[in-house]
C-alpha cells in the first residue's frame, strides 16, 4: 500500500484517511479511494467523475452506489449495488463510508 506523503509515518487507516480530509490533494491511494476523499470533503461530482470509466471489480462500484445513495437516487444506487455484488445499505451513510474506507485499504486499493 502507497504511504500517503502528509503521513509517510503513518499507516493508513480510517482515523488517517479522514486526517487527510484537510489537505488539498487525496493521498496515494487508488481511484475509489480517492473518490471517497473527495465526497468526503463534499466534492460530490469530482467524487462522481472519478468513477465514470473505473472498472467494478477494484471497488469504484460499490463507492459509486454509496455516491448515488448520498445523492438521494435509491434506483441508481441500487444498479451500482449490483454491480459491485453487494446488498443495498441501510447503514447511516457516514457508517457505510466508513466501512468502505476500511474494506478498500485493507484490499490495498
Amino acid at each position: 500500500m502507497l504511504a500517503p506523503p502528509f503521513c509517510e509515518d503513518k499507516t493508513m487507516d480510517v482515523d488517517v484517511f479522514k486526517e487527510s480530509l484537510v489537505q488539498a490533494e487525496p493521498p496515494a491511494v487508488g481511484i475509489p479511494l480517492q473518490a471517497l476523499w473527495w465526497a468526503g470533503k463534499g466534492e460530490w461530482r469530482a467524487a462522481h467523475d472519478l468513477l465514470q470509466d473505473q472498472p467494478d471489480g477494484n471497488g469504484s462500484a460499490w463507492v459509486h452506489a454509496w455516491l448515488h445513495r448520498e445523492e438521494g437516487d435509491a434506483a441508481n444506487a441500487r444498479y451500482w449495488y449490483a454491480r459491485a455484488g453487494k446488498p443495498p445499505s441501510s447503514a447511516p451513510l457516514q457508517a457505510e463510508w466508513d466501512d468502505i474506507v476500511r474494506a478498500l485499504i485493507a484490499a490495498g486499493a
